[in-house]
């Protein structure tokens, strides 16, 4: 709890067997009340794990529902449960847990009801491992985004963040795509509404373990990414249908 708020850590996992618990055991439980585990078929045994080390609820899709529609199982669930802070946490290690403390206060004190752990403040992200094409394209697309969106982030593109229950009922998650645009449907949604974003500088780390979309996926998500400015910016001058937009 933080100041009377029920804190969940929701972790979207895909064969991450072998960097889950490092994760999990990093996460600052002196704040984190509980745990939501995803797994979306993965073919290790990343779910079997998650309840050998004690993470109270572990969701298993039988069928791989993509990683939109593991985080739209998560925020379901974590909603149900009654949390009030909701932070998305990969289990791939790729972000520290040790970030969660911030997150946390900033909006539990209510200063922002969103928080993003940003890999380009700062001039970690190349020294951290990130690949120059993805460097370039999250420059690119961001610089984009901010010109269609009217707004004005580091990057769109971070895994990290972290949400107030208000948030998460505010928007029509659930009306987003499966796949990893989904992320960036979200930051439109949250942006379109209202809410405002703070952001804080997160390390990077790109390691052999991690999860990683391939150059194909990372193209078809541009692409996507793209669209949902183009449709957000047409949204705005009251020229667009997409139900995203839609209150849930």
């Amino acid at each position: 709890m933080y100041k009377g708020k029920k804190v969940i850590a929701v972790l979207p996992a895909y064969n991450a067997a072998l960097t889950l618990e490092k994760t999990y055991r990093e996460i600052p439980f002196d704040l984190v009340d509980e745990v939501i585990l995803c797994d979306d078929a993965s073919k290790d045994n990343t779910s079997a794990l998650a309840k050998e080390i004690g993470i109270q609820h572990v969701i298993v899709h039988e069928q791989n529902k993509g990683y939109g529609g593991n985080q739209k199982s998560l925020y379901n669930k974590a909603l149900e449960l009654g949390g009030d802070i909701v932070i998305m946490l990969h289990p791939d290690y790729q972000y520290t847990p040790k970030l969660i403390p911030a997150m946390v206060n900033i909006i539990g004190d209510e200063l922002y009801p969103v928080v993003l752990g940003s890999r380009i403040l700062g001039k970690g992200a190349l020294a951290g491992g990130m690949p120059l094409y993805k460097y370039i394209a999250n420059r690119f697309l961001t610089l984009t985004q901010n010109l269609l969106i009217r707004y004005k982030l580091s990057e769109y593109h971070t895994g990290y963040r972290a949400f107030s229950r208000e948030v998460l009922e505010g928007i029509n998650y659930n009306a987003n795509s499966d796949d990893f645009v989904f992320d960036n449907e979200m930051l439109s949604q949250i942006i379109y509404h209202g809410f405002h974003i703070a952001e804080v500088t997160c390390p990077t780390k790109y390691f052999e373990e991690a999860s990683s979309i391939n150059f194909q996926r990372s193209a078809k998500y541009g692409l996507g990414v793209l669209r949902v400015s183009v449709s957000h910016f047409f949204h705005k001058l009251g020229m667009g249908g997409s139900a995203i937009y839609q209150k849930p």
